[in-house]
């Protein structure tokens, strides 16, 4: 009997056209190589006129399982063939790797690294990268590796050049833009594709440009919120992974929105990082599939 050794769970995302057989397929797949199904979450959703879409997650019990990695793809391929599916599997033999691009505000970073430090993150933060060197301290303390890239507006493909060199080297999974008030070129949106996470406020598209919490204050607003989403090459219209709001009132200065923006910052950024890491983020189109 063979056995994947250094690990103990596979994660498998699935998205095809919905029809008959396909839990039953999928499941006795498991079954058949003496799998411990562990976790099963599947959604359907019909469109009139046609033939809906089926969604899946299943996670499984490697401990007895009869296929080495190579002969599992092998087999998913022959499923993903006969019932035209899109799948994605993950093998837990190996923690993803994250790398935290950050400016000057620092409240989602320290959230992102607290997690890391309470060991809830699902994966390990092995660089922060920043245009500026102000958050260098924050980082020594929580014992997580520092990069500061300067960013010539002139010359931003140089940096640019920089950080993926350093991604590479240190093969990164997953870029994270923690506040990184700087704007990713098409190659780098390109090359992480699906696996850049960024976060900013909810007021897009009413209250665009500078100063978003004054303009939402003159407007009386009652709700403000987060929203942490995948980046892609136009400009804050990813697929969104998350999301969350509050009230205010009149009562509310502009501080005090600021203040309740960040705290939902934080909170959203970081839920979705988990929800990334832990396979839980299905990428269908420009929305998102996200299994509890």
């Amino acid at each position: 009997m063979s056995r994947m050794s250094n690990a103990t769970t596979a994660t498998l995302l699935v998205s095809c056209r919905d029809r008959t057989g396909l839990v039953a397929a999928l499941s006795d797949f498991v079954f058949r190589h003496d799998g411990n199904i562990l976790d099963a979450d599947q959604h359907a959703e019909r469109a009139e006129g046609e033939d809906g879409f089926f969604f899946m997650r299943l996670r499984w019990d490697l401990a007895r399982f009869r296929l080495e990695e190579p002969a599992m793809r092998e087999a998913l391929r022959a499923l993903g063939q006969r019932f035209d599916l899109t799948w994605e599997l993950t093998i837990d033999s190996r923690r993803q790797r994250v790398a935290i691009f950050v400016s000057k505000t620092p409240h989602c970073l320290y959230d992102l690294l607290l997690c890391r430090q309470l060991g809830e993150l699902g994966g390990d933060i092995v660089r922060v990268v920043s245009n500026h060197d102000v958050l260098e301290d924050v980082c020594r303390h929580f014992d997580v590796a520092f990069t500061h890239t300067p960013v010539d507006p002139m010359n931003r493909s140089a940096a640019e050049a920089t950080q993926i060199a350093l991604l590479d080297e240190l093969q990164v999974d997953l870029v994270v833009l923690a506040r990184y008030m700087q704007i990713l070129s098409p190659p780098v949106v390109d090359r992480w594709s699906g696996n850049i996470i960024n976060i900013h406020h909810s007021f897009l598209p009413a209250f665009v440009g500078a100063k978003p919490y004054h303009q939402a204050k003159a407007r009386g607003v009652k709700l403000i919120g987060a929203t942490a989403h995948y980046v892609t090459r136009e400009l804050d219209q990813g697929p969104i992974i998350e999301q969350d709001v509050c009230r205010v009132s009149h009562r509310d200065e502009v501080d005090d929105l600021v203040q309740k923006g960040r705290e939902l910052e934080r909170q959203v950024l970081t839920r979705a990082v988990r929800l990334h890491l832990q396979r839980r983020v299905l990428i269908f189109g420009n929305r998102t599939i996200v299994f509890g």
